[in-house]
């Protein structure tokens, strides 16, 4: 059938993707922003318009004022602290994914140590600080202790999971080919649990903080768990706000460097996704 001029006039207009797409990058990357400082401007209106007393909540402004009067201690104790998190996630990655790649390529492996991992991972972790400080003593090792305990259990979770959940039909077919088990893992598996890799990072790094910080107010001499304790007892509570605002800035920190490095390790997984339009098929 020919195409007439008529045909062409009536057919709807293309619209241009790329301005949309950069719209949308712009968008995703205020969105966050907007969304922060809308929860301190709350903060600030909420703790005002009560008249809210500074010992039970300060506003963000005497948050933000305590931090800039005491922040030399503040960076210091902030580098221990991100320090030794950095130590205990960097082991936890390694035995997580390890251990993920022992436990997801053999179910005897799997059935035998599962149920001890669920078993240990369920003991919180602060019950395990005081007997750190016995074998230890009080200092950075029982926080790098404990930031790796709490943080390797979902790295060997996710790994293993995304290493067991590879298709039997695909490895029978590799297998078929003349491929060995442990090629098998390495050609197929492990570039599946990737993406599970990556995303118990994300999650591990904040468990990593927790364990830190759980720990350094437990038995450690620095770091920011130890300056919130002092704080508090000396019911400098923006002081002790002003750490944890420290120290969420630093796990979102190692969160976006855990999520670049996804990026540019598993842009093949999410590869379509922001080409997408909402509604389109």
């Amino acid at each position: 059938m020919a195409v007439t001029t008529d045909m062409l006039d009536d057919a709807p207009p293309v619209r241009p993707r790329k301005p949309y797409l950069l719209r949308r990058k712009t968008l995703r990357h205020i969105l966050p922003w907007v969304v922060i400082v809308g929860i301190f401007v709350v903060w600030e209106i909420v703790v005002r318009a009560f008249g809210i007393e500074q010992f039970i909540l300060p506003a963000p402004s005497a948050i933000f004022a305590s931090g800039w009067q005491w922040r030399e201690p503040i960076l210091i104790n902030a580098w221990q602290t991100l320090m030794t998190t950095a130590i205990g996630f960097l082991v936890a990655v390694a035995v997580g994914l390890l251990g993920g790649i022992a436990i997801g390529s053999s179910t005897l492996v799997y059935d035998s140590f599962y149920p001890a991992l669920i078993g240990f991972n369920s003991i919180p972790k602060v019950a395990v600080v005081p007997i750190l400080v016995i074998w230890f003593g009080v200092g950075t090792v029982p926080a790098i202790i404990t930031a790796f305990l709490i943080a390797f259990f979902p790295i060997l979770v996710n790994v293993a999971v995304g290493i067991a959940t590879v298709e039997p039909e695909l490895q029978d077919v590799l297998r078929a080919l003349g491929a060995s088990r442990w090629q098998v893992i390495k050609k197929v598996g492990l570039p599946r649990s990737m993406p599970y890799f990556f995303a118990s990072l994300k999650v591990a790094i904040t468990f990593a903080f927790v364990g830190t910080i759980v720990a350094e107010t437990v038995a450690a001499n620095k770091g920011i768990g130890h300056l919130m304790l002092v704080a508090s007892s000396r019911f400098e509570v923006p002081l002790a706000f002003a750490g944890l605002l420290v120290t969420s800035v630093m796990g979102i920190g190692m969160y976006l460097v855990c999520a670049a490095v996804e990026r540019r390790m598993t842009g093949w997984a999410t590869r379509g996704a922001d080409a997408m339009r909402p509604g389109q098929g």
